[in-house]
């Protein structure tokens, strides 16, 4: 039994890129340690590799049983949207339980991007991946530490990782709106030349400055989204540090 001690916890992502690079093994694994990756499956993923000639096994759980309706549906709703916008295919239900060729791990190690989602990297990297299903199992203790709004986050880390749609969305509502813009110019120009109507109705007028303007604060949100991963990236910070280990 080897294990690694950090500092403080730097995050799922930075112990899974740590686990993967002091591992030494022809084989790697990576499973939660509360049991709802069954151990049951490593002899049917060590088969696969060994004999069916896969370079990985992943595991996709078939139901998200004990998990909020809400959840759920967030989460297929997330897979749908990412895989719409990414180049990438990442499969729902997906599991970060996954054997490995060293071939995959070394490649996988190989990316040293300081913001880190899993899913997408091992999708990233490619090689022959083969999906075994299975059914929710329920943790034997303990809770889950990730509630909605850190899936949230990591749902966003996920999308700003693989895709830059988000920014071609923003650039197209600007212009969309900017045409809205011209349409209602010329409206008003028309309707107050040929009828003699000035403009009034301050309350709707309020209303449109309110809509653009969050529009507007919607976009520079998304872009400083990107911006804030670029000066994370460029700060070249350690992705995790080591406090005691007995390697």
């Amino acid at each position: 039994m080897k294990y690694i001690s950090f500092s403080r916890n730097f995050g799922k992502e930075a112990a899974i890129y740590a686990g993967l690079e002091k591992s030494t093994g022809n084989f790697v694994t990576l499973m939660d340690a509360d049991l709802q990756d069954p151990p049951s499956l490593l002899p049917k993923m060590y088969k696969s590799v060994t004999e069916e000639n896969y370079d990985a096994v992943g595991t996709r759980r078939t139901t998200r049983k004990g998990e909020p309706i809400l959840r759920s549906f967030f989460a297929k709703m997330f897979y749908k949207i990412i895989n719409r916008i990414t180049k990438i295919e990442m499969v729902d239900g997906a599991r970060d339980y996954i054997f490995m060729k060293r071939e995959v791990v070394d490649a996988i190690l190989s990316l040293k991007e300081y913001n880190r989602y899993s899913k997408g990297l091992f999708s990233f990297v490619g090689f022959e991946v083969k999906w075994i299903e299975y059914e929710n199992v329920k943790r034997v203790a303990g809770e889950t530490k990730w509630s909605f709004w850190k899936l949230m986050s990591y749902a966003l880390e996920g999308i700003t990782a693989f895709s830059t749609t988000p920014l071609i969305f923003s650039s197209l509502l600007g212009l969309m709106f900017c045409l809205v813009a011209f349409v209602f110019i010329a409206i008003i120009v028309v309707k107050t030349l040929l009828l003699g109507d000035p403009t009034s109705g301050w309350p709707s007028l309020v209303c449109i400055i309110f809509m653009v303007s969050g529009i507007q604060l919607f976009s520079l949100g998304i872009i400083g989204q990107y911006l804030s991963k670029t000066y994370l990236e460029v700060k070249k910070r350690p992705i995790y540090i080591i406090k005691d280990t007995n390697l």
